[in-house]
């Protein structure tokens, strides 16, 4: 094994449902709650995911699907962003460690108030930030596809300019793994953040 990718959410960050439900609740965005409740990725998740919209038209969607809503888009991002609850400095460490012995990289389905919260907030740690952890960071919103798509592993590896016979993907959801297996991907599935931790040693 020579490169390690990293998906972003639950095994990088932690995230909590209930919470990001509370927040749009609270600002009267409860037609998006219910989204968020129930993990649903169609609509306008799903097109901020792929780049099909950008923030503000995804804020003028919140409101739209949410009526009487009057919240900013200031407060529709940080209710949205509530989702994130922080990456443990102890995982941080750990991708330092690796860095030392693999090519690292991060592909991700996730969105731009996501990913700039995470940079801003979660990956700053002793002086270094997502560059001096990543090679290359492969975004959904960026590369205008999702996983499991087959498509979306095969072009982060023609980018990365690596093998996939050399690469471990390491995701929470068991179709994206499959799917990075379906190309040539060894693949970890985890239940939770720090289970990588321990699976990879020491």
């Amino acid at each position: 094994m020579k490169n390690i990718i990293f998906d972003f959410g639950c095994v990088l960050v932690n995230l909590d449902k209930r919470r990001c439900v509370e927040a749009f609740d609270a600002i009267g965005a409860g037609g998006i709650s219910a989204y968020v409740d129930e993990c649903r990725q169609e609509d306008l998740f799903h097109d901020l995911e792929t780049g099909a919209i950008d923030v503000a038209a995804f804020c003028n969607e919140v409101r739209r699907k949410s009526p009487g809503c009057t919240a900013t888009d200031g407060e529709i991002c940080r209710a949205w962003n509530s989702l994130l609850t922080g990456i443990p400095q102890r995982r941080l460490q750990r991708i330092v460690e690796l860095g030392r012995r693999y090519r690292l990289f991060v592909l991700s389905n996730t969105n731009p108030i996501h990913w700039a919260k995470a940079v801003r907030d979660f990956f700053p740690y002793r002086g270094m930030n997502t560059g001096d952890y990543f090679e290359r960071v492969f975004l959904s919103y960026e590369m205008h596809m999702v996983k499991p798509s087959p498509e979306i592993f095969l072009k982060a590896l023609d980018e990365a300019g690596i093998d996939a016979g050399d690469t471990l993907f390491i995701d929470d959801s068991r179709a994206n793994c499959i799917s990075a297996e379906s190309v040539g991907i060894r693949a970890m599935h985890v239940a939770d953040g720090d289970e990588w931790i321990e699976r990879l040693g020491s």
